[in-house]
């Protein structure tokens, strides 16, 4: 396709600042501009947004990128029939999402979020002599082993957990000692102190943590959501939480974003709340880049695109 001009949608400000990613496309040969009103996105031949939105279809975009991997908010059999290339932005987050799992199992494990609660309150107390562990001989299973799970597993791994692992098609993954087919989750999730979710929202996956699969957790197990919101049934996790049939959970997406502020989630003391954040970092903005530069290259010599979804 022949990219003349690229799009910044100002949706992605609410990752990282639009203008940082127009400058790191400077030299990629085509006019790069910040797009917000339709008027703006008519004419641009690659549009890299966060945001879906319906008018997209009548711009005469040829090729949209989106910056996040999740791509379930975008109509695949519209795009497809508009001839309208979607690319996503799957493998730059493995290294931040995984952190960001250790540091919730870290905080639950040392207690941290006690002591957090402590010090905003003034108090010098200290949790019962066998609440906190430590990760080393803990197990965790990880759901969904692509990115985002492997780059959970290769960090959980090097802390002396036993990882295993749900995923559609059984193989061996690196760093992950058991790999079960998504039909065995049930018992997959049985025994083991985490329960990580690194999947992606689609038919199959929605609310594929429910009733059945938290009552299957055990007691003392800690449910950790970095996938989509709906992946999780919300009300069965707050009917879990309070009946104690959970030790507690770590959500880093939710149904309805931002989270209500009337959800019980928010005032679990063995719950962490945060604003769909794990894959961030400053340089969030150079990796979107480098995909969209590396796909540039590959467009002009012919070549199949990276990460291609429609």
């Amino acid at each position: 396709m022949d990219v003349a001009r690229i799009g910044v949608h100002e949706s992605v400000e609410r990752v990282f600042p639009p203008e940082e990613l127009r400058e790191f496309l400077d030299d990629a040969g085509p006019e790069v501009a910040v797009v917000g009103d339709p008027d703006e996105v008519e004419g641009c031949d690659l549009l890299v947004t966060l945001a879906w939105d319906e008018r997209f279809l009548d711009a005469g975009i040829g090729w949209i990128h989106s910056i996040q991997a999740g791509v379930d908010r975008f109509p695949f059999e519209d795009l497809e029939s508009n001839g309208i290339t979607l690319t996503n932005s799957t493998g730059i987050h493995g290294e931040s999402v995984g952190e960001t799992v250790v540091g919730y199992m870290l905080t639950f494990a040392r207690r941290l979020h006690v002591y957090l609660h402590n010090q905003r309150d003034h108090e010098w107390t200290t949790p019962a002599w066998d609440e906190p562990f430590t990760l080393n001989g803990r197990s965790v299973c990880v759901v969904g082993l692509g990115t985002l799970g492997r780059g959970i597993a290769s960090r959980a791994s090097a802390l002396g957990m036993r990882v295993t692992g749900v995923k559609r098609t059984v193989e061996p993954v690196p760093d992950v000692q058991q790999v079960h087919p998504q039909d065995e989750l049930l018992s997959a999730v049985e025994g083991v102190d985490f329960v990580a979710l690194a999947c992606p929202l689609t038919e199959e996956t929605h609310h594929l943590v429910d009733e059945e699969v938290l009552a299957a957790m055990d007691d003392g197990s800690y449910l950790l959501n970095v996938a989509r919101g709906s992946v999780i049934d919300e009300d069965a996790l707050v009917e879990a939480l309070r009946g104690g049939e959970l030790a507690g959970a770590a959500l880093d997406v939710f149904e309805e974003e931002p989270l209500p502020a009337d959800s019980p989630l928010w005032d679990f003391e063995e719950v962490l709340v945060t604003p769909h954040k794990s894959g961030s970092t400053w340089e969030y903005y150079q990796l979107v880049g480098e995909l969209v530069y590396e796909n540039l290259e590959r467009d002009e010599r012919g070549e199949e695109l990276i990460n291609r979804v429609v």
